[in-house]
């Protein structure tokens, strides 16, 4: 067991490396690539008539002169102890994990990443609730009952969640329940402030995400369990005297819960990452509108940081995921 935590963790560091490498060459490498050239790059940096001094210093206090691999392993070396920028008469230190500073703003990424994570993460995990169970109770009651008139409706209401946009139902959401009949409110609480408030205005928000994940989730539990509750180990169970509520839940819905278990740390990671469309809908300054905001202004240094802090979530849920395998599925054996 702890050779084989050890053996994920040392493959998850280096799959992050990789994708730090793969994405520093799509911001650094294939501009480039295009014809941009190190003095542009710099400009960006300044601001508006830079002269020509200017744009060489900067070109030298960033190591835009430099070979792309001395850029890579600067870029790499700021993350992990930090850099320090040298700006005329001052210096600046970056303290790690330093992803440089805004383009536009002159503000360091890794503060500003930090102060709009709990918004995401508010969101990300209130709907994940909320798509969980509701998913998997519909998914098992589905699958108990196959062809029949809930097994019908709600399948057909999974397909109409799936099918429908968060742009359109958030919109909807907005209208009927926070302008029209005034129950939930428009800006974000923090929860430190007001916790009822912090999830009365997230309400909405959590209930947008969990209409779309929720329907993906009973289908697959559904098809999981239908599948599932056929297998010879189920017929052994019943035929020991097993209660029918131990059996479902005991053993058809633990065996039905890997795939879901693996689907649920891709969802969640990428979410942390930003939810980008409900984020925009509702107004919420968590990282997505962060993360649309720099693409919009071209910004370079906070787009890296939202995709290398996306592919961090990722990599480390689904490591937690191949760890859960043995603990949801005990046909499952860690070596």
């Amino acid at each position: 067991m702890i050779s084989y935590i050890i053996r994920r963790t040392i493959a998850a560091v280096i799959l992050l490396l990789v994708v730090s490498a793969v994405t520093f060459g799509i911001f650094f490498i294939l501009p480039k690539l295009a014809g941009q050239t190190a003095d542009q790059l710099a400009q960006q940096y300044i601001g508006k008539n830079p002269t020509p001094a200017d744009i060489a210093a900067v070109k030298e206090n960033l190591g835009l002169d430099q070979p792309v691999y001395l850029q890579y392993w600067d870029f790499i070396k700021g993350i992990v102890t930090g850099a320090t920028y040298d700006m005329g008469p001052t210096s600046e230190r970056c303290d790690a994990p330093c992803f440089g500073y805004s383009f536009k703003t002159h503000e360091e990424v890794w503060p500003h990443l930090m102060n709009r994570l709990p918004v995401t993460l508010s969101l990300a995990v209130g709907a994940a609730v909320l798509w969980l169970v509701s998913g998997i109770i519909v998914g098992v009651i589905s699958a108990l009952r196959p062809g029949s008139f809930f097994d019908r409706a709600t399948m057909g209401g999974a397909l109409a969640g799936v099918s429908l946009p968060i742009f359109f139902t958030g919109q909807l959401f907005l209208l009927l329940f926070s302008y029209k009949l005034e129950i939930f409110g428009r800006t974000y609480v923090p929860f430190a402030e007001n916790p009822s408030q912090w999830a009365n205005t997230l309400f909405l928000p959590w209930c947008s995400l969990a209409l779309l994940y929720a329907a993906i989730y009973a289908r697959l539990t559904r098809s999981g369990m239908l599948e599932t509750m056929n297998e010879d180990f189920i017929r052994t169970a019943r035929a020991k005297g097993l209660r029918e509520r131990k059996v479902v839940t005991k053993h058809g819905l633990r065996a039905a819960l890997t795939p879901i278990v693996t689907v649920f740390g891709m969802d969640i990671g990428l979410l942390l990452g930003g939810a980008v469309i409900t984020e925009q809908v509702y107004s919420l300054h968590g990282i997505g509108e962060y993360a649309v905001k720099a693409i919009t202004d071209n910004d370079l240094p906070p787009i890296l940081g939202v995709t290398l802090l996306a592919a961090f979530f990722v990599v480390f849920l689904n490591l937690v995921v191949d760890l859960l395998y043995a603990v949801v599925d005990p046909r499952v054996r860690l070596s």
